[in-house]
């Protein structure tokens, strides 16, 4: 069954009967939309009015008897245009100025090497009769704009339009009854007076296009009134026309879905079936219209749209409409053939491929690239040796310009040599922070580029050895301060104990002495810990761990210490449980590092932030703490081992936390950083999620 119906669908028959399908659904579609435009002269969206107050003709006609009754209202009489009561004297300067460039650019009489106000002078004696020509000329259009607005209100007055307008002490008006009620009584009519605007039938105000009357209606002044009345006369042949074009504009929109429906099925169809073959799923088959290049077919199509409009307004200007059919259904059919074409190399993804353009350029890249890949400066000299003489033998009309050219090329090369020459220079007198600045993407450029990058390993590699030095030194010094501190008690209670008699002092010295040597000892310990965690020899056991339980249990079991430094822990976890891969023993060793550190140098009574974000690929842990002492020292330096936030010393922590942690974390694969805001302190742990 699938077999028959490939074999039906792909042939030849019923691929002709859906081409012409196509084809003709268009040409009908196109031909009845120009129908509607051009013979007709109706506008679509009347088939979406609702009635004839709240469409686009009623509104139209209104708005040019408003505006046609403001106009004379403006220009009063004949009389007074004549007088010169219409013209604006910012008009009148405006159109002297532009007689000013005139003469600025056209004017032999005009002299640069005068000022403006010279030269204005001047062009007032030279330009003077068509300075004295303006107004008259201005005149002129503001009486043939009067005359023409009275044509148009005589042409509504003689359907049946009733008019009274009054501005200052001037009236315009058709009847001579003035009263407001009079007005009233007709099918429709709009009154204004003021800033009072009362408009009848009601659902003129409901038309989307009411704005056309209130830009007209916002210009009158206060004083001003107008009243219009439309009567009967005037309204039924117009509604009568409305109701024909609305009727006759919503039949045709329906021919026109129903052609476009089926066009839309037909050209679907084509493109499904198109350089296809009943049996045949995968290979698209070309034919010698295929051959033509996929950017000429664009403009092709192109021009022959371009035709097809051009053609429609010639036949709209001749008035000759039976032949839009025939024309477009002629330009349709090459247009889809066209469109078929490109939709098969679409298919065969040689769209791109299939262009002139694309071969062109391609073949000119292999050229340019072939040369370029040749890798040698000799070759690319030679060809601009043999390439120069033939540009300029071609340019020989121009010569001048060409070795001007190449001139300039030339001492460009030679200026940025030079400059490659000095920053070598530079460099190898010991100035490392020295840039070669060459601009471009040549030989010149990326030497420059190389060398660049020599003397910022140079430069990073001094750095890192001054910083490694300096770290040496704090390093001995922080060591051999933190060592010296307990052991010079212990020495010195010692020597107290050999003299001592008193057996009270001696338990007190003893005592003493036990706690400089635990403190020592821990010292010592953590020392010991640090170097075996950076060294990397520490096994680690990964299993997977309920991150939320570890420091919920954490937590529980540092109580004590929690409620001494009065410190209130705000978490955030996630509502399941938050497993990762991970050594709970060395995991849990990192975190009491960062909170025996937050015991040590957190604010007493502040407030310790712990958060656990769960991302899907990884999981953050963040701790967040508020310092009792003055963090004045960069995050990289904090995590240097022996460095405490209290650069006194006086705490009682080694400075090894933080490097203990990090090392920690890093051999389980994740990562640790911290950052400084201030007083704020924030530790961010990294780890894998378990999968």
């Amino acid at each position: 069954m699938g077999i028959n119906w490939r074999k039906y669908s792909h042939s030849v028959i019923t691929k002709v009967i859906g081409f012409m399908l196509a084809i003709l659904c268009f040409t009908s579609a196109s031909s009845i939309f120009l129908n509607i435009e051009l013979v007709h002269n109706a506008d679509v969206s009347i088939a979406f009015e609702d009635g004839y107050y709240n469409g686009k003709d009623y509104l139209s006609d209104s708005s040019e008897v408003i505006e046609s009754l403001r106009r004379i209202g403006n220009y009063k009489s004949e009389e007074h245009i004549l007088n010169g009561g219409t013209l604006i004297e910012d008009r009148i300067l405006n159109e002297e100025e532009d007689l000013f460039r005139e003469f600025r650019y056209n004017s032999k009489s005009y002299n640069f090497n005068l000022s403006d106000e010279e030269n204005y002078t001047k062009f007032k004696e030279v330009y003077a009769e068509k300075i004295l020509q303006i107004r008259t000329n201005l005149i002129k259009e503001e009486l043939n704009n009067y005359k023409a607005t009275i044509q148009r209100l005589e042409k509504h007055q003689a359907q049946g339009l009733i008019y009274y307008a009054k501005n200052d002490e001037t009236e315009f008006t058709n009847t001579p009854n003035k009263a407001e009620d009079y007005f009233r009584s007709f099918p429709s009519y709009m009154i204004f007076d003021g800033y009072k605007q009362e408009v009848f039938p009601q659902e003129v105000k409901e038309n989307s296009q009411y704005n056309w009357i209130t830009s007209n209606i916002n210009q009158l002044g206060q004083k001003e009134v107008m009243y219009i009345a439309f009567t009967a006369e005037y309204l039924n042949p117009r509604i009568a026309e409305w109701k024909e074009n609305k009727l006759f504009v919503t039949n045709s929109l329906y021919q026109m879905a129903g052609f476009l429906l089926v066009l839309a099925i037909a050209f679907i169809y084509l493109v499904l079936v198109i350089g296809r073959k009943p049996l045949k799923d995968h290979e698209v088959y070309l034919n010698s219209i295929d051959r033509i290049y996929n950017d000429l077919n664009i403009g092709m199509c192109v021009l022959l749209i371009a035709s097809w409009v051009g053609a429609i307004n010639i036949l709209d200007h001749l008035k000759i409409y039976y032949l839009i059919f025939p024309i477009t259904l002629l330009i349709t059919t090459l247009v889809v053939i066209l469109v078929l074409s490109l939709v098969k190399h679409l298919k065969n993804r040689s769209l791109i491929k299939h262009t002139l353009t694309f071969k062109i350029f391609y073949r000119l890249f292999r050229f340019i690239n072939d040369i370029y890949n040749s890798g040698r400066v000799g070759v690319k000299v030679v060809l601009i040796v043999i390439g120069y003489p033939i540009i300029v033998a071609i340019t020989f009309f121009m010569f001048p310009i060409t070795i001007g050219v190449a001139a300039w090329l030339t001492l460009k090369k030679v200026k940025e040599f030079e400059a490659i020459k000095e920053g070598v220079k530079q460099v190898k007198e010991g100035d490392v922070h020295y840039t070669i600045n060459v601009a471009g993407g040549g030989e010149f450029a990326k030497l420059a580029s190389d060398i660049n990058s020599i003397t910022d390993g140079l430069y990073k590699a001094v750095e890192n050895e001054t910083k490694s030095e300096r770290l040496k030194s704090e390093l001995i010094t922080n060591v051999s301060h933190d060592i010296r501190t307990p052991l010079t008690s212990i020495i010195t209670y010692v020597d107290l104990l050999k003299h001592e008699k008193d057996q009270t002092k001696v338990e007190g010295y003893l005592e003493i002495i036990d706690q400089k040597s635990q403190r020592l000892k821990v010292l010592t310990e953590n020392l010991f810990e640090a170097a075996k965690a950076s060294s990397g020899t520490i096994a680690v056991n990964f299993e997977t761990i309920d991150l939320v339980s570890l420091i919920t249990q954490g937590l529980g079991e540092l109580d004590d210490r929690i409620q001494e430094r009065k410190l209130e822990f705000k978490t955030n976890y996630p509502r399941d449980k938050v497993y990762i891969k991970a050594d709970g023993k060395l995991l849990w060793r990192a975190i009491e590092n960062l909170l025996s550190n937050i015991f040590k140098y957190a604010l007493e009574g502040s407030r310790v932030y712990i958060e656990i974000i769960d991302s899907g690929t990884g999981v953050t842990l963040i701790i967040k703490n508020i310092s009792a002492y003055e963090l004045n020292i960069s995050s990289d330096e904090l995590m240097e081992r022996f460095k405490r936030g209290d650069e006194s010393r006086s705490s009682q922590g080694s400075g090894l936390g933080l490097s203990i942690a990090k090392s920690l974390i890093e051999i389980q694969k994740g990562s640790f950083n911290i950052e400084i805001d201030g007083d704020l302190f924030k530790a961010i742990i990294q780890l894998n999620s378990f999968n």
